[in-house]
């Protein structure tokens, strides 16, 4: 049976890296369809709105959904900016929660602005509560006092630990859960809710809990030591980002949003509009995210792993764009990818 995937290229240059992607999944052959759908600042210009009707019917009929980049200075003053497309499509979705695998391959220690001793063996996974918290509460604008409320409730909370909990499991078996429980009552609540899953489902998993700022610190100073991270909507924006980099650069992280229904697909990387269009963006962020969509919602790991292969084997050979030291295109570089995925 055919599987259709929703593409959404977006802004800057998420067409760039998603045109990379769509060759890497036609490479291997799959029984796919891919539907093109407007989405963003491109939507806006198009039709109005950054998620409108034509899209959302895409992505209803789709079987899994992938993005390639939202936004750009150029929609700063939209009435809607294209941002809030990507709330409503997650919240539409159902998808709560957030995978955001984070690597140093061996040999490439010198990439990451780290020291190669500290850099060296990182692995690790942040699970993001994605559907919750203070980029859903309700808010208060003005230019005297604005307020922004964040909510969370003990079954939201308990739903994304049960995926952290469950890819810990498939790992190395330990569990770093993310807070503030020192100051806020949603991270208290967050604490409490994750203690009870753990003493009731998963104490064969070794849990700990750590407070927000100490992690972006650690995150530098002792990566090596975390296995999975599991934290709420913004602190996981906040220390996703800051992971990314550690491989030596922010267009080689891909994310895979999971829920109960289809997956949403993307590299995290923003639109960069100063370098759109001069065919000069990292693809493999978005090629890795093609390949989380093939794991999660193909349930093709054999493929998945081919396509992760191949990325590593290429840049193991010295392929690399400017971002990493390189001179190769987007295409060029997609390319040498396709070439090794066999």
């Amino acid at each position: 049976m055919t599987f259709t995937i929703a593409f959404l290229p977006g802004d800057g240059v998420g067409p760039e890296v998603a045109d990379a992607a769509r060759a890497v999944l036609a490479a291997c052959r799959l029984d796919i369809a891919i539907v093109d759908a407007p989405f963003g600042g491109a939507a806006i210009d198009a039709a109005g709105a950054p998620y409108p009707a034509e899209t959302k019917a895409a992505v209803a009929d789709a079987d899994a959904v992938f993005l390639g980049a939202v936004g750009g200075p150029k929609w700063d003053d939209a009435p809607v900016r294209p941002e809030k497309g990507l709330l409503d499509l997650r919240r539409d979705l159902g998808v709560y929660a957030n995978l955001r695998p984070t690597n140093v391959a061996p040999g490439f220690e010198d990439r990451s602005p780290l020291r190669p001793e500290v850099a060296r063996g990182v692995d690790f996974l942040i699970v993001r509560e994605l559907n919750g918290g203070v980029y859903y509460g309700d808010r208060e604008e003005g230019t005297a006092r604005a307020s922004d409320l964040c909510v969370y409730t003990k079954e939201e909370v308990a739903r994304v630990a049960r995926v952290a909990f469950e890819a810990a499991r498939g790992r190395r078996g330990r569990l770093a859960s993310v807070d503030k429980a020192n100051v806020l009552a949603t991270s208290r609540l967050w604490r409490a809710a994750v203690e009870e899953l753990h003493a009731a489902e998963y104490s064969d998993v070794e849990l700990e809990h750590v407070l927000v700022d100490a992690m972006a610190m650690h995150l530098i100073t002792r990566p090596v030591g975390f296995d999975v991270i599991l934290t709420e909507n913004m602190f996981g924006d906040i220390l996703s980002d800051e992971a990314s980099v550690l491989s030596g650069s922010i267009g080689m992280a891909p994310s895979a949003s999971l829920g109960d229904g289809k997956g949403l697909y993307e590299p995290i990387h923003g639109s960069a509009p100063d370098i759109a269009g001069k065919g000069v963006a990292n693809p493999v962020g978005a090629i890795l995210s093609a390949a989380m969509l093939v794991r999660y919602s193909m349930k093709q790991e054999n493929v998945a792993q081919r396509i992760e292969a191949a990325a590593r084997e290429a840049l193991q050979s010295g392929a690399a764009t400017r971002d990493l030291g390189g001179e190769m295109s987007t295409e060029a570089m997609a390319q040498a990818i396709i070439d090794r995925v066999g």
